[in-house]
């Protein structure tokens, strides 16, 4: 297996491999779309010994997937709806994620549930989490989460002082996880094997084969310019709300149907929320749950769940927006929270999956994702959750290979993600790197929880340049190396990448990057061939972006936000 880097000089490499496809030369699967579905199906092809290829129009992970709400669950609304088969799934994979396949990037987090009455509802709740354990439960296996308990209003309120309480609340556990970085980290194994990867990198259109099916698509590098043509056997569609859009280029008037519904989160510093370390909230709303969620140092707070009219490219957080969840967080909180505790917004659109007309054979529609053979050649899949992606991938694959004689099966159950490996350091290690590079235990941590094994490679570029183990200023959370390796080996391009998908200082800083952008620019800078004056030209654009999001957000409709945002951006 190779190492999975995603560096400038790979990307050029994998460019020149896709432009060397032909009709003769075929890869036996484009991907398109890098986001968690795309990059799931092209680790799920790559590990069956298929030749992949996967391709973004931006960066990975820049639509929905690095703006969820970051949580690996099984879903507990499901089971008021009856959908026992569905979140028993969700639970198998994120057991399966916590202990085998990506134990460094997906972490535990407990939540309660605050009861508003102190016998029905406890009753009626208590009885659905002990079915949430229980779905969980493998033959052989040990528990991956605890099971739920009581906690009684005094013990609540000494665990979660910050939240109002009467008649206490239900614990219980699920995970969390950064999904931008699970969404690369996907990308990268896909790499190590074998797979051809490629972001920036929009399909313009797609190639026809003689019998009138899809036979790969039109490319354009964003970086040269360049124009190219990749031929495959099959091409699957993973580009959620986008899917619809794809399926028009492709020439079909029919396929499958999306409906965009937006959901929105903020971010507010840790000390706004007394509770113990760990310790989050789920509660339900008129119209959506909030879950009031612990991130590092921050909080992470949403979600709603509202139709999106506009444009899919750039959704975008609302005033409204903004203050709906702050209303709904302040309901159940003993401190009120105000628009200058905000330190982030962030907008996702969920594709929502409508059922198609005319159903048959080659569709496979669930609840949650659905999969449709658009076109001979190619097959598009939408819907679904983060937690279900590998699910939802090897359901994506079969249906691509079903008329292949034999069908190599799915092996990603097995297969780790990069870094799995290590997921803590023995303390002899951890007194070293504190000695040598004067990073405390939270550092660590963080590296740990990002890189896992990866770590070593950070290690190798902070022993060839010293200085690069230092913070970040604006940012001092991160450190100067990770920028670096952001580029070196995690595929970024833009400056926004860097800031935004790999450091997540959009979550992360009130300045949402602003302060450290020129450092990071000039850091990255000589690793992607920039001049000084691509360089400053790059930062003016990452100013501009970070004024239109404020300029959104000050906006009350769905409608003016669109407008405010492109107004900044010259569009």
């Amino acid at each position: 297996m190779r190492t999975g880097r995603l560096s400038p000089a790979a990307r050029t490499s994998a460019i020149a491999a896709l432009a060397r496809t032909s009709a003769a030369t075929l890869l036996d699967l484009l991907v398109v779309g890098g986001g968690v579905t795309g990059a799931g199906a092209a680790l799920d092809a790559a590990t069956r010994g298929l030749r992949v290829g996967i391709v973004d129009a931006r960066d990975w992970a820049s639509g929905t997937s690095s703006k969820s709400s970051k949580l690996v669950h099984g879903g507990l609304r499901y089971l008021e709806m009856l959908d026992f088969g569905l979140v028993a799934e969700a639970l198998r994979e994120r057991d399966l994620l916590l202990t085998t396949l990506a134990p460094h990037l997906v972490r535990p987090v407990t939540f309660v549930y605050p009861l508003e009455s102190p016998v029905v509802e406890r009753a009626y709740i208590g009885s659905g989490m002990a079915l949430y354990d229980a779905m969980a439960i493998r033959p052989g296996a040990r528990r991956a989460m605890p099971p739920h308990r009581h906690l009684g209003p005094g013990r609540l309120r000494a665990r979660f002082p910050g939240l109002r309480t009467e008649h206490g609340g239900i614990e219980y556990g699920d995970a969390q996880v950064d999904d931008a970085r699970l969404t690369h980290t996907l990308i990268r194994t896909a790499a190590a094997h074998g797979a051809i990867a490629v972001n920036h990198a929009p399909v313009t259109g797609y190639l026809r084969a003689p019998d009138g099916g899809i036979s790969g698509a039109h490319l354009r590098d964003e970086r040269t310019g360049e124009e190219l043509a990749v031929h495959a056997r099959h091409t699957l569609l993973a580009t959620g709300v986008w899917t619809e859009r794809q399926q028009r280029t492709a020439g079909s008037d029919s396929g499958l149907r999306v409906l965009a519904s937006k959901g929105i989160h903020i971010t507010v510093p840790r000390d706004r929320i007394e509770a113990d370390p760990g310790l989050g909230v789920i509660t339900r709303t008129e119209t959506s749950v909030l879950f009031i969620i612990p991130w590092d140092d921050l909080w992470l707070i949403g979600t709603t769940d509202t139709p999106w009219r506009e444009n899919v490219t750039d959704p975008v957080v609302t005033a409204d927006d903004i203050d709906h969840v702050l209303a709904n967080a302040n309901a159940v909180l003993t401190r009120p929270l105000t628009r200058a505790d905000v330190l982030g917004a962030f907008a996702g659109l969920r594709p929502l999956v409508q059922p198609p007309k005319d159903s048959d054979d080659s569709t496979r529609v669930s609840r949650e994702h659905a999969v449709q053979e658009i076109a001979p050649g190619l097959t598009a899949i939408v819907g679904g959750k983060l937690t279900t992606y590998r699910v939802m991938a090897e359901d994506a694959v079969d249906a691509v290979l079903r008329d292949h004689r034999p069908r190599p099966r799915s092996r990603t159950e097995s297969v780790p993600l990069l870094g799995a490996d290590i997921t803590d350091l023995p303390a002899p290690r951890r007194d070293r790197l504190r000695t040598e590079h004067g990073w405390d235990d939270a550092h660590i941590d963080r590296l740990l929880h990002r890189y896992g094994s990866l770590l070593g490679e950070m290690l190798d570029l902070v022993a060839e340049r010293p200085e690069l183990a230092a913070p970040l200023a604006g940012a001092p959370h991160c450190l100067r190396a990770e920028a670096v390796y952001a580029v070196r080996a995690e595929g970024a391009v833009r400056l926004d990448d860097v800031l935004h998908r790999r450091l997540r200082l959009d979550l992360a800083v009130a300045d949402r990057g602003l302060e450290t952008a020129e450092a990071v620019a000039g850091l990255i800078a000589p690793e992607l061939g920039w001049t000084p004056e691509e360089t400053a030209a790059e930062v003016e654009r990452f100013r501009a972006l970070i004024a239109a999001e404020r300029a959104a957000e000050q906006s009350p409709t769905d409608a003016a936000a669109v407008a405010e945002f492109a107004r900044h951006l010259g569009r």
